[in-house]
């Protein structure tokens, strides 16, 4: 028994044990360990250091480095601590009568500076400096930080001051223009894999390596936070880490719901997502974690999509590997589009009061998306057999052509007895797939089915209810596209921002309005309204009603519910 409780005393966390005790050991922050080495070899240290940044990254520890460096009496020649010495042994034991760390959460007041100010007028008794380390500076309230000035700027030459803080902009200007600031940087998800790796090998624990992976992500860039986990997975598994029990100790969602709910998505079944999304909620996830993390799910698809951008990517070569596989079967707008919709219900996660059906309503938004290839080069020019020797142009008062090409086997050619024509593929859906040799190809099929005004009004408004840009909804439902003669269909913008707007979405535009009307045959020409002088004349409150009910059909609901009046 008294075996088993003296290693239990014994026990010390990871982030205390594997705390780097030399620059080169500091993980991460290269470019300011060379800096505080380069400082020191050439006998240019400031009088005052500020060391930023967030939580875990190596601030405390790279400013004892720093004090212990300095103080070392037997300094090797890459200007590094001995360890050794009898300054580098006191200061590692707490002893120290020359470095002194104090905390500025508990010791904010003016009265606690003061006492610093005279302790900091006695010379050291042993060692060429005396270090004072002050953690949480950002706490020190405005009259301590007023007391702390004079010292700071003109100290002795013995002394010297390293700050550190998480909140660099709550410190008073008059105190950064004193020091010397160093900008931590988070952590890398490489890095700090890399550095479980050497605490796994320390500590004889095996593990799979996407836990690893699984850790660094769950710790945000801060390597303490990274440790604890570590730890904290270690007491759970045991000596050997298994990605199963790691992800359900850490409480973090496995990829595999990801993957299945985006194949959901892709094939556009509704029941499906909302299954497994059941099944995410009963596992007792946070619903904003979920959407959190669907987002980070479309984000990783997206940026595979090159070679350059996926490296940007935080995971695995085997989930890599994962992602790479399902970005085949999604196109680019349809990932652009279901981001917009999973961070528009991540804006009003907080503020609505049916949380479950948000998430619903966003899972079946996403599935209802269109997720067809993009529309191929329209610069291709494709010869098509007609029995007529020239082609006129068709407007919506005529009939339609029926085309009957033949292929030719041996050939691989569209042959009849007809002349060839010339015909731009603007008007023409091509798919450049490549011919296999036991397949022969299909012509393209010419669409050009009449449709009056009414019919293209009435298409019009019901794709209006679909489109997500509020701005061109607003402009699409109060003003209709004219049919011209020549088959072409105008619509009226009224300004370049709303121009460039639906020139985004025009190739879905034309794609919906090519099914609903069974003709693809017809030019989409946008015109921007170009507004002349007018006569301002003031509007009365009853002309000014009516303006906003043409602009707006829905107003009159609006009205009419709420019973109001002019």
């Amino acid at each position: 028994m008294r075996n088993k409780k003296n290693k239990m005393d014994n026990f010390i966390v990871s982030a205390r044990k594997y705390r780097p005790f030399t620059f080169a050991s500091v993980v991460g922050q290269s470019s300011i360990t060379t800096t505080l080495k380069n400082a020191v070899k050439n006998n240019k240290l400031a009088q005052a250091f500020l060391f930023c940044g967030p939580r875990g990254v190596g601030k405390t520890t790279c400013a004892r480095i720093l004090a212990k460096t300095i103080n070392c009496l037997n300094i090797s020649d890459d200007f590094e601590p001995c360890n050794q010495c009898a300054s580098c042994r006191s200061f590692d034991d707490n002893a120290s009568f020359h470095i002194y760390e104090l905390d500025a959460a508990s010791n904010n007041s003016v009265d606690d500076i003061r006492n610093l100010v005279e302790q900091v007028r006695i010379p050291p008794q042993s060692g060429k400096y005396k270090v004072y380390i002050i953690d949480e500076v950002h706490m020190l309230s405005t009259q301590a930080f007023n007391a702390f000035l004079k010292t700071l700027e003109e100290p002795p030459s013995y002394a010297k001051f390293i700050l550190a803080t998480t909140e660099k902009h709550k410190i008073i200007p008059t105190i950064l223009s004193r020091c010397q600031i160093f900008d931590f940087k988070r952590m890398h998800v490489p890095d700090i894999v890399t550095h479980l790796r050497y605490v796994a090998e320390k500590e004889d624990i095996t593990y799979e390596e996407e836990v690893l992976h699984v850790i660094a992500q769950k710790a945000d860039g801060a390597m303490r936070d990274a440790l604890s986990l570590f730890d904290q997975s270690v007491n759970y598994c045991g000596t050997h880490l298994e990605y199963k029990k790691v992800i359900e100790n850490l409480n973090v969602l496995d990829y595999d719901y990801y993957f299945s709910l985006t194949d959901a998505f892709i094939k556009g079944d509704i029941t499906t997502a909302l299954l497994i999304l059941n099944t995410i909620i009963d596992t007792g996830f946070d619903g904003q974690y979920f959407i959190i993390g669907l987002g980070e799910h479309l984000r990783n698809l997206l940026i595979c999509r090159t070679k350059e951008t996926i490296q940007l990517m935080e995971v695995s070569e085997e989930v890599k590997k994962r992602y790479l596989e399902q970005v085949q079967k999604c196109t680019p707008s349809f990932l652009l589009q279901a981001l917009e919709i999973n961070n528009q219900c991540d804006l009003n996660y907080k503020t609505t009061g049916n949380k479950r059906l948000l998430k619903e309503l966003t899972l079946m938004k996403i599935c209802s998306l269109n997720n067809t290839p993009e529309p191929p080069n329209k610069e291709n020019v494709i010869i098509v057999e007609n029995t007529n020797s020239t082609i006129k142009p068709q407007t919506s008062e005529s009939k339609p052509q029926t085309i009957t090409p033949q292929i030719n086997s041996t050939t691989n050619t569209i042959s009849s007895n007809a002349t060839k024509t010339v015909l731009p593929t603007s008007n023409i859906s091509i798919k450049k797939t490549p011919i296999k040799e036991d397949e022969t190809p299909k012509p393209s099929i010419i669409l050009n089915t009449p449709f009056s005004q009414e019919k293209l009004n009435e298409v019009w408004q019901e794709m209006v209810k679909n489109v997500k840009t509020e701005s061109i909804r607003i402009a699409f439902q109060s003003r209709n596209p004219i049919v011209k003669d020549d088959g072409k269909i105008i619509f009226e913008a009224e300004n370049k921002i709303l121009e460039s707007q639906i020139i985004d979405i025009l190739p879905s535009l034309k794609s919906h309005l090519s099914k609903r009307l069974n003709n693809n045959q017809f030019d989409f020409e946008i015109v921007v309204l170009q507004r002349g002088e007018t006569v301002l004349t003031p509007y009365t409150d009853e002309e000014k009603v009516q303006d906003m009910q043409k602009r707006n059909p829905e107003l009159n609901n609006f009205i009419e519910n709420l019973e109001l009046q002019v």
